[in-house]
């Protein structure tokens, strides 16, 4: 966890911290050491066997989306009170959730959170992406620190909300928050780092906040009277005298109120924004952490290359090639395993099971924005490797370390989600996706024991396994692949069903001779006569009659999935 040097907003700073720890250690040793045994004896229980598993049912997913409104905050999103995390996993569950049902309350409890988050402070207004959380239930005031984790993953939410409502307000938030991560987050390498730090200056959220009077000398009048009251920038201001950006009076409001029309006050607004952005970029900056995290970096690739493929920004999806292509060049060991982390050129440490689940993950997102079967091929390697190196050998799930890892107090196996997935659920989720590839059973009964070990909790604390009631809506739909055959000439099929949001349907490519071996579902698919491209639609080996235009692909799509 983060511990802040001196005592801020009701957390001990790391000195006092180490003082009480030293004191117990000195003056209560015995205690301690009791402590410590109970502690090792509850976690060797906690790594051991499976829980009593349970039936898979759409009860589950509807007990925790219950559970999920009664913890709501129907005025300013999220669940819970402050500090508010913006739990990425959840909202991705609630979206499966809606896709796959008629239930009207997931839908309204993601507008609002979607909404207030992309309103408040904890989005930076000026240069895109999230701060890590909000310290207030109204997600103004953040701690300022932005993790490369946290906006890979609300990239993706906001680009699936995106595609399920069409509301442009959410592709804005994509579009700003990748730019962001291409200009702040990226190595000359091509990786993407770690974090940046909440202080500059000794002073946290120093390089963010804006005083009236600044607003006022650097845009000329009629902007900055726009930036104050659409940001809410006053002269005592909102945070320690100074203001947080936050969107406090709509334009569509100020539009209503100077008679202007909205997209006048947009595009004077996106020049102001320009302005104090360039202003911004001569602060001192806060510090980044130059860590190029292979977990982390597999979220991102994911992220940006499913978000440059619905969007039409192939900047985004090269983005996404070049660092995967960096971390399989550079992070893979002799074993075929994976190192934890790439600095300065150098792979450090062990990869753990969620290095080896997420970057798969984002292989698979490239693979089906590229039509580039050698992501598929490696993140079938790496499924092998977790199922070869990190299962369990008495129960489901899997290790947090591989085989091959050094000896700890215990073998740790994580299995919640929390400001990241746990790397089981984004395991089974990747094992799921090869399962209907590849026609691979072995693949479903990880998915399926997992998940029935996991029945109970999940239904009684859902904000703790959300990415695993992710998977579970998938489990509970009817499963289709979308095979698209013809090389290059598929783009304008690719590019149409990427717009769509369909979690249920995994997009593949069709392979040719024996490259298609062990992936039935993508053999050689004939394409009807005089024509470049096609698209098969199929449940399991069963296809219906191709297709080969985007208004017919889309109209299959809504007659066979609503």
């Amino acid at each position: 966890t983060y511990w802040p040097p001196v005592d801020r907003q009701g957390m001990p700073g790391f000195p006092k911290v180490l003082e009480a720890i030293y004191q117990a250690w000195r003056t209560n040793r015995q205690n301690v050491r009791q402590t410590a045994s109970q502690v090792l004896g509850y976690l060797s229980a906690s790594a051991g066997g499976a829980p009593a598993g349970g039936e898979l049912t759409g009860k589950i997913a509807d007990e925790a989306v219950r559970r999920l409104s009664a913890q709501f905050d129907p005025e300013w999103g999220g669940f819970g009170r402050a500090p508010k995390f913006p739990q990425a996993s959840v909202l991705e569950f609630l979206l499966r959730h809606c896709r796959r049902t008629d239930d009207e309350r997931p839908l309204e409890m993601l507008a609002v959170t979607l909404d207030r988050m992309a309103e408040g402070g904890i989005y930076d207004h000026l240069g895109g992406g999230f701060a890590r959380y909000s310290v207030d239930d109204e997600w103004l005031v953040p701690h300022f620190e932005k993790m490369l984790y946290d906006n890979a993953q609300l990239m993706s939410v906001y680009l699936d909300a995106w595609r399920l409502t069409g509301r442009e307000g959410y592709r804005r938030v994509v579009e700003e928050t990748a730019d962001w991560t291409l200009r702040e987050m990226r190595s000359p390498e091509g990786g993407f780092y770690a974090a940046l730090d909440a202080d500059s200056e000794g002073v946290e959220g120093k390089f963010c906040v804006w005083t009236a009077g600044e607003i006022d000398a650097l845009l000329d009048p009629e902007e900055a009277d726009l930036v104050k009251l659409h940001y809410g920038v006053t002269e005592s201001g909102n945070f320690e005298g100074q203001s947080i950006l936050h969107v406090d009076r709509p334009l569509t409001g100020l539009a209503e109120s100077s008679g202007e029309s909205v997209t006048a006050l947009a595009e004077r607004l996106d020049r102001a924004r320009g302005k104090l952005l360039t202003a911004r970029e001569g602060r001192v900056r806060p510090g980044t952490d130059t860590k190029i995290i292979v977990s982390w970096n597999g979220l991102t690739i994911g992220a940006l290359a499913s978000a440059g493929a619905a969007l039409g920004r192939s900047d985004l999806v090269d983005a996404a090639r070049i660092a995967a292509t960096l971390i399989v060049d550079e992070g893979i060991r002799e074993n075929g395993g994976l190192a934890r982390t790439l600095t300065a050129g150098q792979a450090g440490g062990d990869g753990m099971l969620e290095d080896h689940a997420f970057l798969a993950d984002g292989l698979i997102a490239l693979y089906a924005a590229t039509a580039e079967h050698r992501w598929l091929e490696h993140a079938h390697k790496l499924a092998r490797i977790i199922v070869e190196r990190f299962a369990h050998t008495d129960g489901p799930g899997f290790f947090d370390t591989g085989a091959g890892h050094e000896q700890l107090i215990i073998r740790p196996r994580e299995l919640q989600d929390g400001a990241i997935p746990c790397g089981n659920s984004v395991a089974i989720d990747v094992l799921l996706s090869l399962a209907h590839l590849r026609e691979d059973e072995r693949y479903s009964r990880y998915v399926d024991a997992t998940l029935s070990s996991l029945a109970t909790p999940m239904t009684e604390h859902p904000t703790a396994f959300g990415r695993f009631l992710a998977v579970l809506e998938r489990t509970l739909a009817d499963q289709r692949q979308l095979v698209l055959a013809g090389g290059t000439e598929t783009a304008e099929l690719s590019a149409a069903f990427m717009t769509r949001y369909e979690p249920f349907v995994t997009l593949a490519h069709a392979m040719d001779g024996d490259e298609g071996e062990g992936w039935p579902t993508l053999g050689n698919r004939p394409i009807p006569s005089g024509l470049s491209a096609a698209a098969f639609l199929c449940q399991g080996m069963t296809c219906l009659p191709p297709v080969t235009s985007p208004s017919a692909l889309l109209g299959h799509l809504d007659a066979a999935l609503r």
